[in-house]
């Protein structure tokens, strides 16, 4: 029994993904004859945010912790793509999803908007950077972590 707790929280707090497979075996006898079926089963369980699809849609999953994060009050480095969408009230214009160098996910989401086009940078579901019409320097309009 312990063993598969083990296995359960290992695979939790390693940030990865569960996979639960399983047999069940049933006899039945008729008229003196026992026959065996056998069926199968499985469930996944994702540990990770959700993010945006290249459609500007938040990808769907159950989480192992459904309280998750409670939504920021603000638009703010940190803040995750999905949260973004939520307190822009409306899907973005375009979304462009690629990776570094490093293996990270990089996420672009631009929202045209009356006064111009604000870009919003990710790294890895994390709001890095914003660029904002007439803001000058794209560098220096928000810190990364």
């Amino acid at each position: 029994m312990r063993l598969p707790v083990l296995l359960l929280c290992t695979a939790a707090l390693a940030g990865c993904s569960v996979d639960m497979g399983g047999f069940a075996f049933q006899s039945e006898t008729k008229g003196g004859v026992t026959t065996t079926t056998t069926t199968s089963g499985s469930a996944g369980i994702s540990t990770q945010e959700p993010v945006l699809t290249p459609e500007g849609e938040c990808s769907v999953g159950a989480s192992l912790d459904p309280s998750t994060r409670p939504l920021p009050k603000e638009i703010a480095p940190g803040i995750t793509e999905c949260e973004l969408v939520k307190l822009k009230g409306g899907r973005p214009t375009d979304v462009l999803v690629g990776e570094s160098g490093k293996g990270q996910r990089e996420v672009q989401v631009l929202y045209s908007e009356p006064g111009g086009r604000e870009i919003y940078m990710f790294t890895d579901n994390r709001l890095s950077r914003i660029v904002k019409p007439g803001q000058g320097d794209p560098g220096a309009v928000a810190s990364s972590r």
